[in-house]
């Protein structure tokens, strides 16, 4: 099964995504945005940009945690992983990430 893209309205009415692999686990979440049309926006993005190895960046967290960030042309981060186990579980993520982003599904859960 594809991936596809969770969007979802938060209780302050700003709206969020989520990208979702094949086996419904969360590969790639979104900041808030303002407006419907604003993170559809960002869904976009991350279709576009997401085939494009150049635009992941691998980072640890404070706690020594590997994850990455997926950044547009511009530079701005436009999706964050999960906190990885090891560098290579961060990088399958990646991967993982690339082959689903293109999806055109997405799911409104609002």
């Amino acid at each position: 099964m594809a991936g596809w893209y969770e969007l979802t309205k938060t209780e302050s009415g700003n709206f969020r995504f989520v990208l979702k692999a094949g086996n419904a686990q969360t590969i790639l979440t979104s900041e808030t945005y303002d407006s419907k049309s604003a993170a559809e926006n960002g869904i976009a993005s991350v279709q576009t940009n997401s085939p494009l190895a150049e635009r992941y960046e691998e980072k640890t967290s404070s706690s020594g945690q590997p994850y990455f960030t997926l950044k547009a042309g511009n530079h701005q981060v436009i999706g964050t992983s999960q906190m990885y186990s090891s560098v290579e579980a961060c990088r399958s993520g990646i991967e993982s990430v690339k082959a689903n982003g293109p999806s055109s599904n997405i799911k409104e859960n609002f």
